[in-house]
């Protein structure tokens, strides 16, 4: 008997060694691991991969121990765990999460070390929940202040968007969880997004709207990417050959998998040969309704393996899409260097706690100044505004998330000093595809009361702006008016009439008009803060943090001054599911200046409760970029940090208009005690003072002189030099 054990074992040491299977040994490199892996494979188990078998997950190889790929919505937290093949929720007790503030919030920080930070820290709880590919982060660009999935996104500039996503998506992946950086691309509006085609110049789409993009790939190396529900060129994006394979696989020579949108794929044919990987959601609406299908009827199933044995489509294309989809596997789900992560950290809480913090802008705050505020001074302190004490991690859409613990701005405030408090309006449940019904009479009797208590009150604090609900800041819908909703407007007016000592507080993700602004001593925009939305704000506002958040988008005074609005419906929304971006280039800040449209509040700004000065900027050629240095000290009374914001204006172009100034660069200080200094060099690759040239189809820099511009806004240029570039 012994005997036999060992000739066993012997012949299993033999099979072993003369058949080694390299795609198990994560020391190989990972091309051959993936050569080896795709050699082993039937064809069916190839097409097995190839798309979903449950709402979040696709399939490995079971037979071949390759693991499945596990997905789950992201990127501001783990969404809750959903039932297998349902919407529902899985009722699990254990998917309590820590809630990261909005990619608003991040951009808002102009800090890259607090996108490596966020990365970090919300991978870890991917990991810790089996997680292989975070669905996010996303960086469309913020066309229209009335995009309800703005928040989702990292403001109007393509250069901000791009610095900003390469360090988040470098800290996760590191982690061994995959980010999905979505959505790819023109999807810059919610109305008509699953039969939109957008026409944009090709310039426009090069510059602006394929830049941040080509920055997570070509920096970031980012393992995957969801293609977008709208249509470019009249094909849908998540099988747009000139898109996926044209520009991203073969142009940029991005080796990663294109997830789609759930329910993207319209189409075997287009799916299979126009660059899509992994298809997810097909045979649903993309959000709601099942059917009687099963996964193996999904386009890049059962029809594709069809085409492939009928020899329709040659093998190479099939192989290419699993060989993606392995890289993907064997760099998350069978990496044996994914960190193990941890959920409900006290570090995630900090991380979640600074982030926010550091993404508040203060706005105004005009004298007599209100902040920072000294709470002893007032008897009778009175909150007014349902997001007091309204839960902003719920809504929004796919990004809705389940929260081990909140802190409210109310009861942050109240852990300081005794407040009272009036909810002023009421705003409905966050539905996702509906607008919920509220009984005007409702409203009328909050607002009464709100205004009441304020006759009482020697210092008012509104907390109100945009939620989560349809309609506001909300997957699958726009919003409806570049107003505030729910009647605050009238609401803070009334109460500045009554109490001139008024602070006012909002959240959202978009800009909004602010005709109350002339009565408010201090207005304070917060984006959405997360799991400690109370701390963060408290602690801005008390003074304890100095704000240094600037903004990632243009607040303008009216609607009508977004530089696309001119151009009428055909612009945005739309006609007859056609939308044309007539503005070209000019999007944002470059429009607004253009135009000579003075806005609200211009992109980059943002106050402090101290004073910087900038020294004169020093320009020079360096190892081929051009480095920009600038020293900025702290010139007021208290601690701060500054961002420097580095502008460059191209020299005159016969060829092409070309905005006034674009941003090329930045870098925010460490924290400056008063009277301290810090020294920044902020770099622009060459590379970026290139055009796109559409006569020839490729990127064209101009010889000349090149200006150079610093400052604290788009609007507060502190200082100028210029470079001659031959």
């Amino acid at each position: 008997m012994k005997k036999w054990f060992i000739f066993a074992l012997f012949m299993m040491m033999t099979v072993t060694t003369t058949n080694a299977q390299v795609y198990l040994d994560p020391k190989a490199p990972l091309e051959e691991r993936v050569k080896d892996a795709l050699s082993r494979m039937t064809t069916h188990e190839k097409i097995q991969v190839l798309h979903a078998q449950s709402k979040f997950t696709s399939a490995g190889v079971p037979r071949l121990g390759i693991r499945q790929l596990n997905m789950d919505d992201g990127p501001h937290g783990v969404r809750e765990e959903l039932e297998w093949n349902s919407w529902s929720s899985a009722r699990w007790t254990n998917d309590s999460i820590v809630a990261f503030p909005s990619l608003t919030c991040l951009a808002a920080t102009w800090n890259p070390m607090m996108s490596i930070y966020y990365g970090d820290a919300v991978s870890q709880e991917f990991a810790f929940r089996g997680k292989d590919i975070m669905l996010g982060p996303g960086v469309n660009i913020q066309r229209t202040p009335l995009n309800g999935r703005a928040f989702e996104y990292m403001g109007e500039d393509p250069c901000l968007a791009g610095e900003m996503v390469a360090g988040y998506i470098q800290a996760a992946q590191r982690n061994g969880v995959a980010c999905c950086l979505k959505h790819f691309v023109l999807n810059d509006q919610e109305t008509d997004r699953f039969s939109v085609n957008v026409n944009v110049s090709e310039r426009a789409m090069r510059e602006i709207y394929l830049y941040p993009f080509e920055e997570a790939v070509k920096r970031a190396h980012v393992y995957t990417i969801m293609g977008s529900y709208n249509h470019w060129k009249g094909v849908h994006c998540c099988q747009n050959d000139e898109l996926l394979n044209g520009i991203l696989k073969m142009e940029w020579q991005w080796d990663g998998a294109v997830v789609s949108d759930w329910g993207g794929v319209t189409d075997t044919w287009q799916a299979a040969t126009g660059g899509m990987d992994i298809e997810m959601g097909s045979y649903t609406d993309g959000k709601l309704k099942e059917s009687e299908f099963t996964y193996d009827d999904y386009y890049l199933a059962r029809p594709f393996e069809r085409l492939i044995a009928e020899g329709k489509i040659p093998m190479s294309v099939l192989d290419d899409k699993v060989s993606r989809v392995l890289r993907t596997i064997f760099r998350t789900s069978m990496n044996p260097e994914k960190v193990i992560g941890s959920q409900c950290s006290e570090y995630h809480y900090e991380v979640c706690r600074q982030i926010g913090e550091e993404g508040i802008v203060l706005l105004r705050n005009e004298a007599p100044r209100l902040l920072p505020l000294d709470l002893s001074k007032y008897h009778n302190i009175l909150v007014v505004g349902e997001n007091a004490t309204r839960s902003l991690t719920q809504g929004g859409g796919s990004s809705e998330l389940k929260t081990l613990r909140d802190v409210s701005p109310l009861d942050a405030l109240r852990s300081q000093s005794s407040i009272s408090y009036a909810q002023g309006y009421y705003s409905g449940r966050a539905l996702y595809d509906k607008v919920d019904k509220v009984d005007p009479a409702k409203n009328v009797a909050l607002r009464e009361e709100a205004l009441e208590k304020a006759k009482l009150a020697d210092l008012i604090i509104f907390i109100g702006g945009l939620n989560k609900n349809h309609r506001q800041d909300c997957e699958n819908g726009d919003r409806e008016s570049y107003d505030l909703s729910f009647g605050q407007n009238e609401l803070i007016s009334d109460l500045a009439k009554i109490q001139k000592n008024i602070i006012v507080v909002t959240f959202g993700g978009n800009p909004y008009a602010t005709p109350w602004l002339s009565q408010v001593h201090a207005l304070v925009h917060c984006w959405y803060l997360g799991s400690e939305s109370g701390n963060a704000l408290v602690n801005v506002l008390t003074g304890k943090v100095n704000p240094s958040g600037k903004l990632p988008v243009t607040f303008a005074k009216r609607y009508e001054d977004y530089p696309y609005v001119k151009f009428g419906p055909e612009a945005y929304p739309g006609v007859d599911k056609q939308v044309y971006y007539r503005e070209d280039v000019f999007v944002g800040y470059r429009g607004f200046e253009r135009d000579k449209v003075k806005p609200q509040f211009p992109f980059g700004f943002g106050l402090s409760y101290t004073t910087f000065a900038f020294s004169q900027p020093k320009v020079e050629m360096l190892d081929g970029d051009i480095a920009v240095t600038v020293t900025v000290t702290n010139t007021g009374s208290v601690a701060g940090k500054e961002v420097a914001q580095v502008y460059v204006s191209a020299p005159k172009s016969k060829q092409m208009e070309k905005p006034l100034k674009e941003l090329k660069a930045f870098g925010k200080t460490r924290l400056l005690q008063p009277g301290e200094s810090d020294t920044l060099t902020m770099y622009v690759p060459c590379d970026r003072l290139s055009s796109w040239d559409e006569s020839r189809h490729d990127w064209l820099q101009d010889h000349g002189t090149y200006t150079f511009q610093v400052g604290a806004s788009s609007a507060d240029i502190r200082g100028k030099a210029t470079l001659n570039i031959p």
